[in-house]
């Protein structure tokens, strides 16, 4: 689970917009560019765009 401090601080690496957590499948989410980027180990967001999962 994401702390919120760090929650505060990230931003769509593509678009700088804001990201929505959802905590349950613990992964981000861009509603602007329709990307998902997921979180390993429990606390630590993949938000290299080569890796994120379009929706």
């Amino acid at each position: 689970m994401l702390k919120k401090e760090l929650l505060d601080i990230l931003a769509c690496p593509k678009c700088k917009g804001d990201l929505d957590y959802d905590r349950k499948k613990n992964r981000l989410s861009c509603k602007k560019c329709r990307l998902r980027f997921s979180v390993i180990d429990e606390d630590i967001p993949d938000m290299l765009l080569e890796d994120a999962e379009k929706f």
